[in-house]
């Protein structure tokens, strides 16, 4: 009989307490998304080297993800737990970077500070993953990863509409002065932080974690597991290890992420040229379209939030394979329209197909690969698997700005259309990967 058999099915409540911290964290995730690209442009980065400064946050996820799944892992404290004392850290660090990033005075120390927040915010989150396979039986997990994904849907509406909520109903300077970044951006980023932090302090003192099974016997191989020496070589050997299962769905994340980081890099950009025409970061119209990209941004983030509760219920009826493949066309095919649009209003309805991948995308993959991962290794695995998260994030910062200025003769919107045709051929892939998924109960 499997571990996972044995653990006690948890109510709505306790689903929602072990989740809440994710509202905070996408709240810090969505204001990075929806405005990173317009910082840097303010403060003088060109289209073209956009993608090479966002390198930053995949960088600092393939560094920090294993490492602290691994260390989360090997972690027991008989108050804090095992995940708990780093959602508690990297909450804390990642809302100082929060608060430092509009206050930025140079492009270098914005990237700098994006190194920051990207890690801090890693910290708190890959835990998050195995959390869930920690404390849930596998016929709750896709529940689980719902409820992460609901709150993550609703922390990020809320965060990507704050700039506009302040320009519009608060009367807040939308516009850039010599040459620092908007209030409307300023502002949204403290709220950011102070959410941030809250949340994920609601989720450590209010959801407990049992202790390993034979706490003596987990000791002693922490004990024997030799130090940081021998956890970087488990980690790196970690790929020779690595199920089947995982092995594909590391396809279709490749593809997926190259989607995603496309979308958030070049949006802004991409509106802002195609739509208000204009590519001047200092001027009213491309702060504008920065504002209505936080619109488009909160509208795919809401609609996430809503799917997250109908997914699972087409994945019981279907499968989560058929389910996860269905909805990667839907948000390929969306994300591509984007080019034949030059309405403001009318972009608003690429993103609910953009939302509708989203929800998918932040729980289906997940619900598979923890079916098919050993329970003593979840956030070993867990961090490994972000891997195929953070490197086709690397391999779009390096050459998608090449691509645009090569391929598409600097039109960013073209290139969202490129990250639509990867997004439909990881709902392709999707189809060859093996599910064990759960009986229905």
């Amino acid at each position: 009989m499997e571990l996972s058999t044995l653990k006690p099915r948890l109510s709505f409540w306790q689903l929602w307490n072990m989740s809440f911290g994710f509202f905070g964290i996408q709240f810090g995730f969505a204001l990075q998304n929806a405005n990173t690209s317009r910082i840097f442009s303010t403060l003088g980065a060109s289209p073209d080297d956009l993608p090479l400064f966002w390198l930053a946050a995949p960088v600092t996820g393939l560094l920090v993800q294993p490492v602290i799944g691994y260390l989360s892992d090997n972690t027991w404290h008989p108050y804090w737990g095992r995940r708990r004392p780093f959602f508690f850290l990297g909450a804390i660090f990642a809302s100082i970077a929060l608060f430092m990033m509009p206050n930025s005075t140079s492009l270098w120390m914005a990237v700098a500070v994006l190194w920051m927040m990207d890690a801090a915010i890693n910290v708190s989150m890959e835990p998050f993953r195995a959390f869930v396979g920690d404390k849930l039986d596998t016929s709750q997990q896709t529940a689980g990863f719902a409820m992460q994904t609901f709150f993550i849907g609703c922390g990020a509406v809320v965060a990507s509409l704050l700039p506009t909520i302040f320009s519009d109903y608060f009367a807040v300077s939308n516009v850039p002065v010599d040459g620092m970044i908007p209030d409307t951006v300023r502002y949204s980023f403290y709220i950011g932080a102070l959410v941030y932090l809250l949340s994920v302090m609601w989720t450590v003192f209010t959801a407990k974690e049992a202790p390993p099974e034979d706490l003596a016997q987990f000791r002693a191989e922490r004990k024997a597991s030799g130090g940081l020496g021998n956890a970087i070589t488990e980690i790196l050997g970690g790929f020779a290890k690595m199920p089947k299962t995982m092995v594909q769905l590391a396809l279709v994340q490749f593809f997926t992420w190259i989607a995603l980081f496309a979308m958030w890099i070049y949006t802004g950009t991409a509106v802002a040229d195609n739509v208000w025409g204009t590519t001047d970061a200092q001027s009213a119209g491309y702060q504008d379209a920065g504002n209505w990209v936080g619109i488009m941004f909160g509208v795919y983030n809401g609609v996430s939030a809503l799917a997250a509760f109908i997914l699972p219920v087409f994945a019981r009826a279907t499968s989560r394979k058929f389910v996860h493949t269905t909805c990667l066309a839907i948000g390929g095919l969306s994300l591509a329209s984007i080019f034949l649009i030059t309405d403001k209003y009318t972009l608003i309805y690429p993103m609910i197909g953009v939302g509708i991948a989203w929800a998918s995308i932040l729980t289906m993959p997940y619900a598979i690969l923890a079916g098919a991962l050993p329970a003593k290794r979840m956030g070993y695995f867990m961090g490994l698997f972000n891997f195929f998260v953070v490197i086709p994030q690397i391999v779009s910062g390096l050459l998608l700005g090449w691509v645009t200025t090569q391929f598409f003769g600097g039109h960013t919107v073209k290139t969202l259309m490129l990250g639509g045709a990867c997004m439909v051929l990881a709902g392709i892939l999707t189809l060859f990967v093996t599910d064990k998924a759960p009986a229905a109960k």
